[in-house]
């Protein structure tokens, strides 16, 4: 029998990993921006290049793996292009002190996760949980119906079949006696 592990290209260079979230964990503002973000996102890859292994974006965070070029490991300054990019313009709530003093705008939590990807395991590990992240918040019964998710890519290429993750109506309720 194949591995599992197998179904996903490592890509060169260093993988990471990576959430990043907005100040206010109500907001909708990366979907409502979702252009806005795609823009700003294109840019800077343009510019720093990397490759985007996997990503999703949600309500008010994002998941992505990004694989970075060899010997170059600086994300820290891909993202904050990025934030600093989608930011700029947006109107956000009015700021703490902290903020002001390093002109911050508060849409963005200050930091985000990073996790450097061990081996294939984990990347396999990572992109699994990046797919299914929609479903896991109650955004859609099934992972396929999220739009903004680079499983569709992954269906396109042949690496995971449409159903992938299976559908949630299916089990919800049927737990137990």
């Amino acid at each position: 029998m194949e591995s599992q592990v197998s179904r996903y290209r490592r890509a060169q260079g260093s993988t990471f990993f990576f959430t990043a979230v907005l100040a206010d964990r109500s907001s909708t503002l990366l979907v409502d921006h979702v252009d806005r973000l795609r823009r700003i996102y294109r840019t800077i890859q343009q510019r720093r290049p990397f490759e985007t292994v996997a990503i999703c974006i949600l309500p008010d965070h994002l998941h992505a793996i990004w694989s970075l070029p060899d010997h170059d490991v600086d994300f820290s300054s891909r993202w904050n292009l990025i934030k600093s990019g989608f930011s700029r313009g947006l109107e956000a709530g009015p700021p703490s002190i902290s903020k002001l003093k390093k002109r911050e705008k508060g849409i963005w939590q200050r930091r985000y996760w990073e996790h450097a990807i061990r081996d294939d395991a984990d990347l396999e590990r990572h992109v699994d949980y990046i797919h299914f992240n929609p479903v896991k918040h109650g955004l859609v019964s099934r992972v396929r119906d999220w739009s903004l998710s680079s499983f569709h890519r992954y269906v396109d290429q042949g690496v995971l079949p449409a159903d992938w993750g299976g559908d949630m109506r299916d089990v919800a309720g049927h737990f137990g006696e």
